[in-house]
């Protein structure tokens, strides 16, 4: 997906980037590997840093055996699509400012970066519902068979990922009728306003699994209050964790979550190839940065990775006592 950058003020000769165009190419004028520019070393060191985040992540998760909860096989994924999403910015990069640009890499670039999207936010979407899961059926959480399901949950995520991203390769791109194009080309209008109609569709879903969450916990809260008002007071009973604290989180990841996917999934169904370019990158530009975002929200803020690279960094400092794991932790 790529936007032209002339429309916006670069100074770019090709008229070709990252994101998402609104204007139409002249095939007649003949193709040129155009000069790198800001926006460019910054796409490629964004890439670069998605990309190199997320690997540490996903390496950290498989390469720790104790981190086989559904919980790590799901931050896995979100870590792997993440990756993806900063392995096709660095593609598009070397395409754009060290190659000749064709048909074939628009639609490769397009084709993965709608892949790692679709597959980042259905991630999203499966810590919500294990988040969910952990705390209504605490007792059954993380067993053999919740691994399993939760395996066979990303499968089905991965294939119409990829089934899904593959629509620009299929045909649904606009390269031989630009009129069909929509604010993300080469996405033809029909492709992107369902794609955008999912991601509301899930980002609708994601958020009513967090309003499930905010329920258990709240009923969690009432029980062990309630059960504290009949114990004597000299009788000893675990810290009550910091509901405060836990909502503030909460409220800070559904901001991220939103603020980075809601603008581009309304804009992409009420824009159209006449609609102005920077209104595409205001709306996209957060879509990607969640891919940044991601490892420090969900994966980093565990602990159980933390004591991992920890542990890979300072062999001698991180201590090895057992130490109770919490699901909802992440």
């Amino acid at each position: 997906m790529i936007l032209n950058i002339s429309d916006l003020g670069w100074d770019e000769s090709s008229g070709l980037d990252p994101f998402l165009p609104l204007d139409q190419l002249d095939s007649s004028s003949p193709s040129e590997v155009p000069r790198l520019t800001l926006w460019g070393v910054a796409l490629c060191v964004s890439g670069t840093l998605i990309a190199t985040e997320n690997a540490i992540v996903v390496t950290t998760i498989l390469a720790t055996p104790s981190l086989r909860a559904p919980v790590f096989l799901l931050l896995a994924s979100l870590g792997l699509a993440d990756l993806l999403a900063g392995v096709a910015l660095i593609l598009h990069f070397l395409f754009q400012f060290c190659v000749e640009p064709t048909d074939w890499s628009e639609l490769l670039t397009s084709g993965l970066l709608v892949t790692s999207l679709t597959a980042s936010l259905c991630s999203l979407m499966g810590v919500a519902l294990d988040r969910y899961l952990s705390l209504s059926h605490a007792l059954t959480y993380g067993s053999g068979q919740s691994r399993r399901r939760a395996a066979s949950l990303l499968l089905l995520v991965w294939l119409g990922a990829s089934v899904i991203g593959a629509g620009p390769a299929l045909g649904w791109h606009c390269l031989e009728e630009q009129s069909s194009c929509s604010v993300a080309r080469p996405l033809t209008r029909t492709y992107l306003s369902l794609l955008c109609g999912g991601f509301l569709v899930i980002v609708m879903i994601t958020l009513q699994l967090y309003a499930g969450i905010c329920r258990v916990a709240r009923r969690h809260a009432h029980a062990i209050a309630t059960q504290r008002h009949f114990l004597p007071t000299n009788q000893p009973y675990s810290t009550k964790p910091s509901s405060g604290r836990g909502f503030s989180r909460l409220i800070l990841i559904l901001s991220v979550f939103v603020g980075c996917w809601m603008p581009f999934s309304l804009w992409g169904l009420l824009g159209d190839a006449s609609s102005p370019p920077l209104y595409t990158y205001a709306t996209l530009v957060p879509a990607a940065g969640s891919s940044l975002l991601n490892p420090i929200l969900y994966s980093l803020r565990n602990k159980d990775i933390r004591k991992v690279l920890l542990h890979a960094c300072c062999p001698h400092r991180v201590s090895h006592s057992p130490r109770i794991h919490y699901p909802v932790d992440v």
